[in-house]
Parts: structure tokens; C-alpha cells; sequence
């Protein structure tokens, strides 16, 4: 038997294991140093929402067609692990025209931003710059924004309208957020109405 040709080959097979070893282990560490792995992505806005301590709450604004000032209407329920509140406005530098306060606890909170996450509500990225100015957006129509808050700061806001050409940052159902808001107001329909919206 002639084992000068085994005796060739286990070297080179050898050093092609070590050269292979060896790339993967290069690889492997230019992964770990330049972030080649991948990281979730976390939706920092779905965190804010379902956080319920005392200091967050979630608001919807609606806004109506863009008219003279005497004219234009919008309002806002905003929600805490304590209150429910609907406020109605008349006029651009929004003149209160009511308000109605709602006492609220913690577990119906909790069940109301669930809710509002089932539905997506903080699926949407921001805008930035030029493309989040709202001003004048869908100027024949309703705007809707929803927004997360902590304290008074603005965690995450996210946007749509009633026009086509003008569909803002918030990826979710419209109607499905709209009518979770308005169901936490008992008299909602008619205060709304009031105001044409």
C-alpha cells in the first residue's frame, strides 16, 4: 500500500480547514465590531402607549376644514390613568367652547391603550421637516392626529387626513381610532355636533 499520496493529501486538506476556520472567525468578528448584527427594531411609541404610570396619557385631535377663522373647529380627548377629557374649540388660536371632564382609573386605562396599540395606533414614522407641516394640509377635509405623552412632552405623534393626496405618517386604521376615542366620551356625538365635527 503506498501511503505517500494519504501522506500529501492530510496536509492540504488540513490547511484548507485551518484557512476556512479562520475566514469565519474574521468574519464573525467584523460582524461583532462594524454591526453587522442585527438589532429589533423597537418602536419606541407602542413602549410610551402601553406604559400606564400616572404621568402618560394619549390625546386625539381632530381638525376641520380650513375657513375663515370664526368659522374653523377642532377638539381633542385626551386620556389619563385618572381622566377622560373632551374639549371643543372655535378659531385657530383655539378659544375653549367646552370642555367636559371625566373621572377615569388605572385598569381602564390600561384596557383603553391595549386597545388603541390592537389597533395600531403608534405603527406610523414620523415626518420630519416640510413633510410633518400640517399647516393647511387637506384644507377641505378633517386631520387627524394622535399623539403619546409624557407629562407635557410629546413622546411620539403620528398623523392622517381625509384626503387622498394627503395621507401623513400614521399607518393604522383611521375609523378604528377615531371611534375608540369617542367611546370613552359618553356624550361625544352630541358635543361634537355642536361644532360640525
Amino acid at each position: 500500500m503506498n501511503n505517500s499520496g494519504v501522506q500529501r493529501v492530510v496536509p492540504i486538506v488540513l490547511v484548507l480547514i485551518v484557512i476556512i476556520v479562520a475566514v469565519a472567525a474574521l468574519v464573525s468578528v467584523g460582524r461583532s465590531l462594524f454591526g453587522g448584527s442585527e438589532e429589533p427594531v423597537v418602536n419606541n411609541g407602542k413602549e410610551a402607549l402601553l406604559n400606564t404610570s400616572l404621568d402618560r396619557s394619549v390625546r386625539m385631535t381632530v381638525r376641520g376644514p380650513i375657513v375663515g377663522d370664526n368659522l374653523f373647529h377642532s377638539y381633542t380627548i385626551t386620556a389619563t390613568p385618572t381622566t377622560r377629557n373632551l374639549t371643543t374649540y372655535q378659531g385657530y388660536l383655539q378659544s375653549q367652547l367646552e370642555t367636559s371632564d371625566l373621572a377615569n382609573n388605572s385598569k381602564a386605562y390600561e384596557q383603553f391603550v391595549y386597545a388603541l396599540d390592537r389597533a395600531d395606533m403608534m405603527e406610523g414614522t414620523e415626518l420630519e421637516g416640510d413633510a410633518d407641516d400640517m399647516r393647511g394640509v387637506c384644507a377641505t377635509g378633517r386631520l387627524y392626529r394622535y399623539e403619546v405623552l409624557q407629562g407635557s412632552n410629546v413622546v411620539k405623534s403620528l398623523w392622517t387626513t381625509t384626503c387622498r393626496d394627503a395621507k401623513g405618517s400614521l399607518k393604522a386604521t383611521n375609523q378604528e381610532l377615531l371611534r375608540l376615542f369617542r367611546t370613552q366620551i359618553p356624550d361625544v356625538a352630541k358635543v361634537t355636533s355642536k361644532v360640525r365635527l
